[in-house]
C-alpha cells in the first residue's frame, strides 16, 4: 500500500474500532479479551494525545514513541488508588499495541513492526498466591447464609473452588445452564460444558458440597432473570447480572474478615483450585485440561506444589539420613 493513500494517511486512534471488530470477526477472540484489547488502547491514544501527537499516523510511529511510552507506563500512569503499574501490567498495555501493528501488517498498513515492542520483563520471584485449606474453609464461612445474598456468595465462592473458573466464565453463567442441580443427589459429582477463553469449550466439574450451595441458592430465586448469579439490590429491570467487579470486592472483603493478610482475589481461588488437585496426586496434564490452558508451560507455574511433594517424599522414604558415617 502506498504511503500517500488514503488509509495510510488516518490517525492511529482510528484504527482502533476497526482492530477491534477485526478481533472479533478474523481472530474469533472473546468479548472479554476484546473489551480488555479496547481499555488497553484507549491508554495508548490518551497518551499520544497529551503529548501532543494524537494525529500520529501509523508510519509515523517509531522506536522511540515506543520507548517513551514504555517509560509513561512504568513511571507516569497510576492506577485509580495511585499505584505504579506492575511489570505484569505493564505488559497487558503493551500487548495489546503489539496486536495493534500485528493488524497493521496484516491490512499491509505501513508501520513498525510489532516484533519491535518488547515486554517488560517479570521478576522470577512473581509466584503465584494461593490459600491452605484452612484458610478457605475460614473464607467460606463468612457469608451469612441466613440472607439471599449470603447464600449467593457462599455458592460463587463453592464454585470457584471445585470448578477452578475465571472469573468472566462464572459471571457468564445463566441459571438454566444448572437446571440439573435440581436432582436431589448429594453423592454426584456434576459435569458443566462451559466456553472459556479463546472461545474454548471444556468440562468443569460441580462437586456434591458446591451443588448443595448452588441448589440453596437457586430456591431463593422467584425472579425470572436469565444470569445465574445476579445484584439483587440493582433497581434494573432486565439484565442484573453480577458484575467481576461486585465478586473480585466481595472475596476481597471476605478474605479480610477471615483474617487473612494476603490479598486474596477470584484468580487466587482459581490457583487454591490448581494447588489443591496438585496436592493430592493429580497429574499436571490433567490439571491443564482442567484449568483450560492451551499449553502445559502455562500450567507450570504449578510446580512448586509438585516440587514440595518431591522433597516430602525424599525426606519420608530416602535412608540417607540414617546412614552412619563409618
Amino acid at each position: 500500500m502506498s504511503p500517500t493513500s488514503p488509509a495510510t494517511q488516518k490517525k492511529i486512534s482510528s484504527y482502533v474500532t476497526p482492530f477491534l471488530d477485526y478481533c472479533e470477526i478474523e481472530k474469533g477472540l472473546s468479548n472479554n479479551t476484546q473489551k480488555n484489547y479496547g481499555q488497553y488502547l484507549k491508554l495508548f491514544t490518551t497518551w499520544l494525545r497529551k503529548t501532543g501527537q494524537e494525529s500520529l499516523l501509523p508510519r509515523e510511529l517509531t522506536a522511540r514513541h515506543i520507548w517513551d511510552y514504555r517509560l509513561y507506563l512504568a513511571r507516569g500512569h497510576k492506577t485509580p488508588v495511585g499505584a505504579s503499574l506492575s511489570k505484569k501490567s505493564q505488559n497487558y498495555y503493551l500487548i495489546a499495541l503489539r496486536a495493534l501493528l500485528a493488524y497493521f501488517a496484516d491490512r499491509d498498513i505501513e508501520s513498525l513492526p510489532s516484533s519491535k515492542i518488547k515486554l517488560a520483563k517479570q521478576k522470577s520471584d512473581e509466584t503465584i498466591s494461593f490459600l491452605d485449606t484452612r484458610d478457605m474453609e475460614r473464607m467460606l464461612k463468612i457469608p451469612d447464609v441466613s440472607t439471599q445474598n449470603g447464600l449467593r456468595d457462599r455458592a460463587i465462592m463453592e464454585l470457584f473452588f471445585s470448578s477452578g473458573m475465571r472469573i468472566s466464565e462464572l459471571t457468564a453463567l445463566d441459571a438454566d445452564r444448572v437446571s440439573f442441580l435440581k436432582q436431589e443427589d448429594g453423592a454426584r459429582t456434576f459435569e458443566l460444558s462451559i466456553v472459556g477463553k479463546g472461545k474454548y469449550v471444556r468440562t468443569v466439574f460441580i462437586s456434591p458440597r458446591a451443588a448443595k450451595w448452588l441448589r440453596a441458592y437457586l430456591a431463593t430465586r422467584r425472579d425470572v432473570h436469565d444470569p445465574l448469579f445476579i445484584n439483587h439490590r440493582s433497581k434494573k429491570t432486565e439484565n442484573r447480572r453480577l458484575s467481576p467487579r461486585y465478586i473480585q470486592m466481595m472475596i476481597s472483603k471476605c478474605a479480610v474478615l477471615a483474617g487473612l493478610a494476603k490479598k486474596v482475589t477470584p484468580h487466587t481461588l482459581r490457583h487454591t483450585y490448581a494447588t489443591d488437585l496438585l496436592s493430592h496426586g493429580a497429574d499436571l496434564r490433567s490439571v491443564q485440561e482442567l484449568l483450560g490452558h492451551k499449553n502445559v508451560a502455562t500450567t507450570q507455574i504449578y510446580t512448586h506444589v509438585t516440587n514440595k511433594r518431591l522433597r516430602d517424599i525424599h525426606e519420608k522414604f530416602h535412608g540417607g539420613k540414617e546412614m552412619d558415617d563409618r
